[in-house]
């Protein structure tokens, strides 16, 4: 391989992840894969796609194994595509003396308790939590407490698998009951269920990139929830918001300190975080970008996305040096709609689906469900059968199309070959 090839290693460069590789082919860099099991979950399989890579290691569990045979690429930078592997990205660039985060803090961003609890001891106000391994202990916790609603969920996991909101201590049994020893949606066996405060306010994401300690803040989203489908909290969609305001500037603020808390000095950043009576607080943070797709309409909202970001902090960092410390302004304005289906079966086809093209600010749609698959009613971040995104230079055709999506959302907007009633 000759000197002046730029080289990157991509590790599960699966969902939105899927999209850096031809980023970075396009700018004269070539990717490496590596896949840090064996077998690709089932949720992230249909999006792997190895033609974009020069090649691909697969990793046995031996890292001193896989990073010497990375060693022979001379890449100049390592990152993971999902949560999953922020921990073997980790090892992998301290191994290859690359950009990373370093390994002594890896557990602490991928363990969502040790995560609050190190950012509390940072001296960044955080949530109030509890991690259980026995049903008493938790039982416990929450009778101490104020009563009302708390929030239960996997220690380790993606999007909002496994997440319980409960009101009453019959609820937390349940939930409790129904995590414990099960495996998350990554395939990770859950030995403790994480209990946390329920924090009242609305949710936001702010996504970053950094290089050397120097974070930019690429996009900040405030997120929309609905009830539906027996589900509280479901997450509907977002809102791209303007880089400064009284709402971003705190949760910017907030959201670095949590960054230099967690030792995030490298690479990308999706924070999660909840704007409270009492100030921000952090949900959680991936090291590693966005999912969902979001750099689609952030993309054409702004002109770039944290994915393009991410390309100049590892291959180009001369330009993110120069650039870091703007502001990114709306070109656009933007939303995502998840559209919730309530049926499920079989689908036939989407009856309607040329009047929501048809939305003036309809931007793009990613299909999870096609005719010819299964469609199941939502009810988590796996189950949406299309996410759209809206752009527009007006504002108000992107809140009126917002609407209107929602409203051709239900029964008729799925065609059901064979229903199924069951829950």
């Amino acid at each position: 391989m000759t000197s002046n090839n730029r080289v990157v290693v991509l590790v599960d460069a699966f969902a939105s992840a899927r999209c850096l590789a031809p980023l970075f082919r396009a700018r004269g860099v070539t990717c490496v894969h590596v896949r840090s099991t064996p077998e690709i979950p089932g949720v992230y399989a249909s999006s792997f796609r190895p033609d974009d890579f020069a090649a691909e290691i697969v990793h046995d569990g031996d890292v001193a194994a896989t990073a010497a045979a990375l060693a022979a690429y001379a890449p100049v930078g390592l990152l993971p595509g999902i949560e999953r592997a922020v921990m073997l990205a980790d090892e992998l660039s301290e191994l290859l003396d690359l950009p990373a985060n370093g390994t002594a803090l890896s557990p602490t961003r991928r363990d969502k308790f040790r995560m609050i609890e190190t950012v509390r001891q940072a001296g960044v106000p955080a949530t109030g939590q509890l991690l259980a391994a026995d049903l008493d202990t938790l039982l416990d916790w929450y009778g101490r407490g104020d009563g009302g609603r708390v929030v239960l969920k996997p220690v380790s996991s993606a999007g909002n698998d496994g997440v319980f909101f409960c009101d009453t201590a019959e609820e937390v049994r349940s939930a409790f009951t129904k995590l414990i020893g099960t495996r998350s949606v990554l395939g990770q066996h859950n030995e403790a269920v994480l209990a946390q405060e329920y924090l009242v306010g609305n949710e936001y994401i702010v996504n970053t990139v950094s290089l050397d300690g120097r974070h930019r803040v690429t996009d900040i989203w405030k997120m929309h929830h609905i009830s539906a489908n027996g589900v509280r909290d479901l997450p509907a969609g977002a809102e791209l918001l303007p880089r400064h305001g009284s709402e971003q500037d705190a949760l910017v603020e907030h959201t670095l300190l949590v960054l230099d808390a967690l030792g995030i000095r490298n690479g990308p950043a999706h924070s999660e975080l909840k704007l409270t009576p009492k100030g921000p607080r952090l949900v959680e943070t991936g090291a590693r970008i966005c999912g969902a797709d979001v750099h689609v309409p952030t993309g054409a909202a702004i002109g770039e996305s944290q994915l393009d970001w991410t390309v100049d902090a590892y291959a180009f960092p001369e330009r993110f040096a120069q650039r870091w410390e703007s502001s990114y302004e709306l070109l656009k304005h933007a939303r995502i709609v998840n559209m919730v289906s309530p049926v499920q079966g079989t689908l036939s086809g989407y009856p309607q689906l040329a009047e929501l093209k048809g939305l003036e600010s309809f931007h793009d749609a990613v299909f999870r469900v096609n005719p010819g698959d299964p469609v199941h009613r939502s009810v988590d971040d796996w189950t949406f059968p299309l996410r759209v995104f809206l752009a527009h230079e007006t504002e108000s055709a992107v809140a009126r199309d917002c609407v209107s999506a929602r409203y051709l959302d239900g029964p008729g907007f799925y065609d059901v070959l064979v229903a199924n009633d069951a829950p």
